[in-house]
């Protein structure tokens, strides 16, 4: 076998698209399932996004496109990085992809080596280490503590670089916990990076829920806390989350140019271009009003106080209040051991899912899947209404556990 099959041997398929699956077929079955497995917002695309990638059907924009983005959304990209983040990107700094996804996949397929390590920090969103497998490295994870807000510390960080360290791989706000960071949590990790024995690691920093901060929270991005990272940071970002477009599929980031150039040659010989249609609507998404996001997030910090608020009622369980994202991780440390109503012994978190599900008709997906056990995420960018229906159901599922 060659070197990709070996490699394609070495992972397992996404552990949310395999819950989400699962509900679905249950559901088709006539069973009363509630998914809260999939990180994708209930709420429509906007309308001037729709319209734009219509008038761009209208308009024949149904050709070939330059592999990684048309130069007007490139030239929009480079503007929201300025605008957002103070970072400065010229057309050529930048690649646009069949989302986010592809983005991390091309960057880490174009620079490892079989043995170059990547630092994740974890709980880490399923297809990290995976895609870091699939390029022959190895996934290196750095536990983080619900004590500390599940947010990496720079001392943890500092003793898990070694020689072979090429990539730390930084999400936040986070996917699963939710948790972000402040401008000085983040240079204090920044400042590690900075320290002449560590000048050898890059950082590919995946901000795809920056727009998904309550509170207060205020996004910042590494390379625009330490602008000595600017050469050795790739800053990916997409519209699937804050803009609602999760099935239109486009990622991109910006970074030094020779990795930019790699990573088009590498996409020239695989997928191509983007879709055209949904570059054209990117555009606008981007140059367009932005108001929608503050209005979405407004419900989505509704609907985390509600199940933060439920799930803390419920038996065994443990649920912090995260400040981004759309995502709650609840440990469910204080439910294993038991046994549940139909005799099922919870002897971690995947039995704690699969059980909930098959009594309960809840999907989440376990900690063991994000690297963080024993817990689970629940994604609550659904309604508010399956929300209480779901954690009600949750609190029944423990306060029968024995």
């Amino acid at each position: 076998m060659g070197f990709f099959a070996d490699s394609l041997n070495r992972i397992q398929p996404s552990a949310t698209i395999a819950v989400s699956t699962k509900a679905r077929e249950l559901k088709a079955k006539g069973r009363d399932i509630i998914g809260l497995a999939a990180g994708e917002p209930d709420f429509d695309t906007p309308q001037n996004i729709k319209d734009a990638a219509k008038k761009a059907l209208d308009n024949g924009k149904t050709k070939y496109t330059d592999v990684d983005g048309i130069p007007e959304l490139k030239a929009a990209i480079c503007a929201k990085f300025k605008r957002e983040n103070g970072l400065d990107y010229k057309p050529s700094q930048i690649t646009v992809g069949t989302g986010g996804k592809q983005v991390l996949y091309n960057a880490l397929m174009c620079t490892l080596n079989p043995g170059d390590e990547v630092i994740i920090p974890a709980p880490a969103w399923v297809s990290y280490a995976d895609i870091v497998m699939l390029g022959g490295g190895t996934p290196v994870y750095i536990n983080t503590r619900m004590e500390d807000g599940y947010r990496l510390q720079a001392s943890d960080l500092d003793k898990a670089i070694t020689p072979k360290t090429k990539w730390v791989l930084f999400n936040a706000p986070s996917n699963p916990t939710g948790a972000a960071y402040s401008h000085a949590q983040l240079k204090a990790l920044t400042d590690v990076l900075m320290q002449p024995k560590n000048k050898h690691v890059w950082m590919l920093t995946d901000d795809m829920y920056e727009h998904l901060l309550y509170d207060g929270h205020k996004f910042y991005t590494p390379a625009q806390v330490e602008p000595g990272l600017y050469d050795r940071t790739l800053t990916m970002n997409g519209l699937s989350k804050a803009y609602c477009m999760t099935g239109w599929r486009l990622g991109y980031a910006g970074g030094p140019e020779p990795l930019i150039k790699a990573i088009c040659k590498l996409q020239s010989q695989s997928t191509s271009n983007p879709s055209s249609i949904t570059q054209w609507a990117a555009v606008e998404a981007l140059n367009g009003p932005q108001d929608f996001i503050e209005k979405n997030n407004a419900i989505f910090k509704e609907r985390r106080d509600l199940v933060v608020s439920m799930l803390n009622q419920a038996r065994g369980l443990k649920c912090p209040t995260p400040e981004g994202a759309f995502y709650v991780y609840p440990s469910c440390a204080g439910t294993i051991g038991l046994t549940s109503k139909s005799g099922v012994k919870i002897i971690n978190d995947e039995a704690f899912a699969t059980t909930l599900l098959e009594e309960e008709g809840v999907a989440v997906v376990h900690g063991a899947a994000f690297a963080g056990s024993p817990a689970f995420r629940i994604s609550y960018a659904t309604s508010t209404k399956d929300l209480e229906e779901a954690c009600t159901r949750i609190q029944r599922f423990c306060g029968n556990l024995k």
